[in-house]
């Protein structure tokens, strides 16, 4: 009995801890996670019609020079003013999918706003960022971009969470 005691004590700790038994979070329930948000940003990059650019992609592009826009999409008390991606300029877009435009999710701003930051050149490279991968504000800044016309556009769907976990440098607004 007290064999059987001792053994429960010890297996059962190890049973809590150990996805082998059917407790707690499996690698295989994680993946319907993974799979879900990759499907969903497939489908916002289907639907915007727009590139994807990765974090490293980015981080070398700048390095490298590149002439492009750098934009954005969060708050700009709540978010940017905090830290964003160094040159990086701050338009707000909404969570929700913006089929319509509303100045009202813009923070007051107009498409001529909008197309006013964007620029003259309707190919220069635009890459739009929100705070991380199921945030839906950079799809809505890239969409947006590709319905006026502008035909570089990319998301870096990662944003400030990726560029700052691959621990990239950081601006903010003192």
């Amino acid at each position: 009995m007290k064999k059987t005691l001792v053994a429960l004590m010890i297996a059962v700790p190890l049973c809590l801890g150990s996805n082998a038994f059917g407790f707690g979070d499996s690698k295989f329930e994680k993946e319907v996670t993974v799979e879900a948000a990759a499907v969903k940003l497939v489908r916002e990059v289907t639907r915007g019609d727009y590139g994807v650019i990765t974090t490293e992609e980015l981080h070398k592009a700048m390095q490298a020079g590149e002439d492009m826009l750098v934009i954005d999409t969060m708050p700009y008390e709540a978010s940017y003013k905090k830290n964003h991606i160094p040159g990086a300029k701050q338009f707000l877009f909404p969570i929700p999918e913006m089929n319509e435009w509303d100045s009202n999710e813009t923070d007051g701003k107009s498409k001529e706003d909008f197309i006013a930051l964007l620029g003259d050149d309707t190919n220069k490279k635009i890459v739009v960022y929100c705070g991380f991968v199921k945030c839906t504000r950079s799809h809505n800044g890239a969409m947006w971009a590709r319905k006026l016309g502008y035909t570089n556009v990319m998301r870096h769907p990662g944003g400030i969470f990726a560029w700052k976990g691959a621990d990239y440098e950081v601006s903010s607004v003192e």
